[in-house]
């Protein structure tokens, strides 16, 4: 089985760390519409930042995928758990797990502001227990209520 160095760990982190960064802002497990003043369905582009590592993304979020979005999201890389969530009055704070295909797991912090056309989040990422937490951050916007054609849907 081959290893990965703690470099390639990083940018294959900072690559996916669009699933680490997701928000909870639904108001139940089933919700599908959020509240006015929580992150909206709509053409979104985010930019996540690992020890200097960048990477922005422009997604077409639908109605019915933005609590998905927003709450733990599962990408082709990062399927996450959020035990600790705590989302009201425009701040949040999460903590947990994200594993990928290979069963690599990485604890998570992240906390910042959130609007319902932007949110910017904090924190880290732990790539092995008792090793300190690599500096994170996720910038998104919104850019437009509706999606272009060719636009790529998350």
């Amino acid at each position: 089985m081959k290893t990965m160095t703690p470099k390639r760990r990083v940018l294959t982190l900072g690559s996916g760390l669009a699933a680490v960064a997701a928000l909870s802002v639904a108001t139940g497990p089933h919700a599908q519409t959020p509240a006015p003043d929580q992150p909206q369905p709509g053409y979104w582009e985010y930019t996540t930042s690992v020890m200097g590592v960048r990477d922005t993304e422009q997604k077409c979020v639908r109605p019915s995928e933005i609590h998905r979005f927003f709450n733990g999201l599962s990408t082709r890389r990062w399927q996450c758990t959020y035990p600790v969530r705590e989302v009201g009055g425009g701040n949040s704070r999460f903590e947990g797990t994200c594993q990928d295909r290979r069963g690599r797991t990485v604890n998570v912090r992240l906390n910042g502001p959130y609007a319902s056309e932007s949110f910017r989040f904090n924190g880290g990422a732990q790539l092995a227990r008792g090793t300190p937490y690599i500096p994170a951050s996720i910038t998104a916007r919104r850019i437009s209520a509706q999606c272009p054609a060719d636009a790529e849907y998350f």
